[in-house]
């Protein structure tokens, strides 16, 4: 029996099982015996047996058909969305970021799935990824704005996993006022951020930590590869390092040659454009040796079946990359595609190793920054890993 008034799901024994035992908050189509209609929106769940499960966000068309909110049926309403939005400002406060801009809510990670929140300074940028959180979207406005109390709030709503849940897409001001460019703090460095049209929701913040880092082993010759903004070559050069920052986009150099200028390093950064993987074979014919080296590429794999042809890009850049190493250098390497597991990322390394002909020690394993929490039992939460390397 439901008490909440919504419309209700009936699931099948694996499909309750599955969020019962905590291990998973995704119940399949396939695992649903009765639909709770075809508008999206908040609805209860109830096993084979008619038994309350708890409540979820439900999407008509998609493979997910229920996202699990609650273990026990409650009133979905403003009180809920407030609730939420403060255990995830809790939770990063507790993590005091040094750094005025960070990932707020990380969808299912925070009890919020399919729901992007980052907060860029005094400004939020969100992502409604399902058409069940789509249906809730002015109460989620309210709650950040009530908790948060942004300048203003930009929905980047131009990303196609919309298109599957036959959503609209675009980029929309849902409150306030949103600026062209946004000026983020990160430990010593300063970045321009454009929200409107920028990688994600403007910025690459969950390499947040891993940036410090890299600035914290920087010396010599720096190369920064898939520079972007040129976030990583920023943390190289305040760390004493001569960087060259390499991208392929002539719009992103652009915005890395006016982070160098914001933070005095112009004299420190070369950016280049060129393609990556036709300018690391130039630069070893040309015997260049780096001290360091970043290499986080862009997702290679974005499907299950694409793996093991990003698997084999993976290994042509980071096998070039090992050659340009100095004796004694580091490279810190990356992927975010999360259908490249943690070891299949790993023995890609090993063998790009033995291509290499060099020994290379696995110095220390880097993850996504905390305000990405990965969650055990959500595997989908934890897709970024890398590495700290050194021949």
């Amino acid at each position: 029996m439901t008490t909440t008034g919504a419309l209700v799901a009936r699931v099948n024994a694996r499909g309750a099982t599955r969020w019962a035992s905590r291990l998973h908050p995704w119940i399949y189509r396939s695992d649903l015996l009765d639909a709770p209609g075809d508008e999206p929106g908040v609805v209860d769940v109830v096993d084979a047996g008619g038994r309350p499960i708890g409540n979820a966000l439900w999407s008509p068309v998609s493979t997910i058909s229920l996202r699990m909110l609650t273990h026990e049926p409650r009133a979905i309403d403003a009180a809920f969305w407030r609730e939420r939005v403060q255990q995830a400002k809790t939770l990063r406060d507790s993590l005091r970021p040094d750094a005025d801009s960070y990932r707020l809510v990380h969808a299912e990670a925070d009890g919020l799935p399919s729901l992007i929140v980052d907060r860029y300074a005094d400004w939020l940028v969100v992502q409604f990824l399902s058409a069940g959180i789509e249906r809730h979207r002015d109460e989620i406005r309210d709650a950040l704005v009530d908790t948060l109390a942004p300048h203003g709030i930009l929905a980047r709503d131009d990303v196609p996993i919309r298109r599957h849940e036959q959503l609209g897409t675009g980029v929309s001001v849902i409150h306030g006022e949103i600026p062209e460019s946004i000026e983020a703090s990160e430990v010593d460095v300063r970045y321009v951020v454009a929200p409107r049209t920028g990688q994600k929701t403007g910025a690459f913040l969950d390499q947040r930590g891993n940036r410090a880092r890299a600035g914290s082993l920087a010396r010599g010759e720096a190369l920064d590869l898939f520079t972007f903004n040129g976030a990583f070559a920023l943390h190289l050069a305040r760390g004493g390092a001569r960087v060259t920052a390499v991208d392929s986009s002539s719009d992103a150099l652009e915005r890395a040659t006016l982070n160098a200028r914001l933070n005095g390093l112009e004299d420190r950064i070369d950016c280049v454009e060129a393609n990556v993987f036709d300018l690391l074979p130039d630069l070893e014919r040309d015997s260049r040796r780096f001290d360091i080296i970043v290499l986080d590429p862009p997702a290679f794999a974005r499907k299950r079946d694409s793996v093991d042809a990003a698997l084999r890009g993976y290994k042509e850049v980071n096998l070039r990359a090992m050659r340009l190493l100095a004796p004694g250098g580091h490279l810190l390497t990356f992927s975010c595609s999360y259908h490249v597991g943690t070891d299949r990322f790993r023995t890609m390394l090993e063998s790009a190793a033995a291509d290499a002909g060099r020994p290379i020690r696995w110095i220390e394993t880097l993850g996504q920054a905390g305000d990405h929490p990965a969650i055990l039992q959500i595997p989908e939460s934890s897709y970024l890993k890398g590495a700290i390397l050194q021949g």
